[in-house]
């Protein structure tokens, strides 16, 4: 949550989550040509964790059960200790992670690192795997020898893992004795994650495997340059004809009103909730599962996305421009718009300052009818541990304990800003500011955080009035959101073959947008996706979806 300059804008891939699959990479990561029995259908079903609210400071803004986030005007003027004792046993502990920062500075040289080290009284051996090459690392980790696994394992979810829960299955710790249901007390911190994040990492064959990193209920955002947006036209309950003719006035020359990324479809997140249609997976009253290719009203999104790169609102490079690429157009205006993470406010807003005013877009309506959100899955990943004796279980559950502390508390600022005077001064309203020090040695380029987290706010260092303006939108567009409805759930066809249907879609619709192929394409698309297991991995959701209700 720290502010960093604009040479980290990489980060915002990481609060995108955009998922990305490379199916001939990960035919490695099988760990057997079946390797038991995943679903939950038909099994008994560890209890989620028994919730218990960790004490923290009171928001200025205040959440609701319906997901708009507490929110932080100002930094806690008192940060309490959500931990009793140092919780390692002076043991080297081998992590493995995620990263959307840049290579951190070895442990000797690395201040930040020694500090939580200290603090967690372990060492650790931190490998960390920038987000380009992690399926690569994992393919090699889940194909390896069990033994010399990781202690600790982010498992991110941004990405498709073939038989991913199966290896979870077989080389993870079962951490239900640990976790569930009123064991979860031993660990204070790990029960105060949100209950709504167990449920969207979800059990594996009813049990608890991991520890979720819980996240907002936004997902995908259209993120705007409000100024250029609204001297286009933009007005408040936009409709789709509104859109189309705002993008097209904001576009001339070599600028741009829509920028997009590799792998993005055009965006295609953003306006697919637009026009209502599921997000992934919709269940019915009966329990039937219907997919989102099938969906006419995600095929007019498509049709809809084609003619705005037909009139010439997308940038040319929409195709094949990095996130960061996309991030720098952004902040220079050469785009008005990119679809990221609800998360990227974390950098969106700091990296803007003197350059534009970010903000997250409202849906458009489509034929009368209001536009949708795209809501995120609740858990932005999980991490697993080694399986390994009770002891040994139980001391790296305190460690993630610690770094789950809450917003407003000691353990928190360490994990988030490192140490004052070294990694941060404190502005005149008391919160962190980034030194230069801190703005190479942080919870970015040495991600903790996506080992373990507390709940996620609302808060930006010394910007009160973007916090106010997320809250407000948070609570227009919260009822809005559209819920894949397969989070948490197993279906063994998606875990063996989703990656490569995944591709035959992606591929599809990014020709049809392009104008590289006809609509008629996208039928015949979904035809194959069909009958190549897509009508399969309906029914295993649809089964595990009753197993869980």
């Amino acid at each position: 949550m720290p502010s960093m300059s604009r040479r980290t804008l990489l980060r915002s891939v990481a609060a995108g989550g955009a998922a990305v699959a490379v199916p001939g990479l990960l035919t490695a990561c099988s760990t057997g040509s079946d390797d038991g029995d995943v679903s939950n259908a038909g099994k008994e079903l560890a209890p989620w964790p028994a919730y218990a609210a960790t004490a923290g400071p009171r928001p200025d803004l205040a959440p609701t059960d319906a997901g708009v986030q507490a929110g932080f005007t100002s930094y806690p003027s008192t940060l309490a200790p959500s931990v009793a004792r140092t919780p390692g046993d002076g043991s080297t502990v081998k992590v493995l992670t995620v990263t959307f920062g840049t290579p951190p500075k070895p442990a000797a040289q690395n201040q930040y690192w020694r500090a939580v080290e200290k603090a967690l009284g372990v060492e650790i051996e931190f490998t960390v795997v920038p987000q380009a090459d992690y399926q690569k690392k994992m393919a090699t980790v889940m194909a390896g020898d069990p033994d010399s696994l990781p202690d600790v394992i982010n498992v991110f979810t941004g990405v498709t893992l073939p038989r991913e829960a199966q290896f979870v299955q077989r080389r993870a710790e079962d951490l239900t004795p640990y976790l569930s249901g009123a064991a979860a007390k031993d660990y204070p911190n790990l029960a105060g994650i949100p209950t709504h994040a167990w449920h969207d990492m979800g059990r594996i064959g009813g049990r608890l495997y991991g520890i979720p990193l819980e996240r907002p209920l936004p997902g995908s955002t259209l993120w705007l340059n409000q100024d250029l947006f609204t001297e286009a036209g933009m007005k408040g309950g936009w409709t789709s004809a509104d859109f189309t003719a705002v993008a097209r006035k904001a576009t001339h020359g070599k600028k741009y009103a829509l920028g997009a990324s590799v792998g993005s479809l055009f965006g295609n997140a953003v306006h697919a909730a637009a026009h209502h249609a599921p997000n992934g997976w919709a269940v019915d009253k009966n329990g039937a599962f219907h997919a989102n290719y099938a969906d006419d009203r995600y095929k007019a999104a498509v049709a809809f996305q084609a003619q705005l790169r037909k009139n010439g609102s997308y940038h040319p490079d929409a195709t094949s421009m990095s996130q960061v690429d996309l991030s720098t157009l952004y902040l220079n205006g050469t785009v008005a718009s990119l679809q990221d993470g609800f998360g990227a406010y974390q950098s969106r807003y700091p990296d803007s300052e003197g350059l534009l005013t970010p903000a997250p877009a409202l849906p458009y309506s489509v034929d009368g009818a209001p536009g949708g959100l795209v809501a995120a899955r609740r858990s932005f990943g999980y991490t697993i541990l080694k399986k390994a004796g009770k002891e040994r279980v139980r001391m790296l559950l305190r460690l993630l304990d610690y770094l789950a502390a809450p917003f407003g508390t000691k353990e928190w600022e360490l994990v988030h800003y490192g140490l004052e005077g070294v990694h941060f001064t404190r502005g005149k309203d008391g919160a962190p500011q980034a030194t230069k020090l801190g703005e190479v040695e942080n919870v970015s380029n040495l991600p903790f955080r996506y080992l373990a987290e507390g709940p996620q706010v609302l808060f930006l260092p010394g910007l009160p009035d973007a916090v106010r303006a997320l809250h407000t939108w948070q609570q227009a567009v919260v009822p809005l959101a559209i819920r894949n409805a397969s989070f948490g759930l197993k279906s063994r066809t998606e875990t063996s073959q989703g990656a490569t249907l995944k591709a035959l879609m992606d591929d599809t619709i990014t020709a049809v947008i392009a104008g590289r192929a006809p609509l008629s394409e996208y039928d015949e698309a979904v035809r194959k996706w069909r009958s190549r297991g897509g009508d399969r991995m309906a029914g295993e959701f649809a089964e595990e979806h009753a197993a869980n209700t």
